[in-house]
């Protein structure tokens, strides 16, 4: 009887989804005939917050700007920083 309730459950769902399906594809194709207005086409598209400046203009300027670095010269800063904050508590158990 279980089985029965799940195969049931099961199928009431996959038609849901489906008549979802359908009925989205129905409504994309729809809109997509439609021609474009021309208030919807002339609206310019809202940029991120954090890509205006003060007055609202879209800045035109890198924000961030990476170097390129060897794998070498990566290790040697991450020893760097790694030697540098181990040597206090280093010397202090050596003595």
């Amino acid at each position: 009887m279980l089985h029965l309730l799940y195969v049931l459950a099961f199928t009431v769902l996959a038609v849901l989804a489906v008549s979802n399906m359908i009925r989205n594809l129905v409504n994309l194709g729809t809109q997509s005939r439609q021609p474009m207005s021309p208030n919807r086409g002339d609206r310019r598209p809202v940029s991120h917050p954090e890509l205006l400046d003060d007055s609202g203009d879209v800045i035109n300027e890198p924000l961030l700007v990476m170097r390129s670095i060897s794998m070498e010269d990566a290790r040697d800063q991450l020893d760097a920083l790694y030697d540098s904050s181990g040597s206090s508590e280093d010397s202090r158990e050596e003595t």
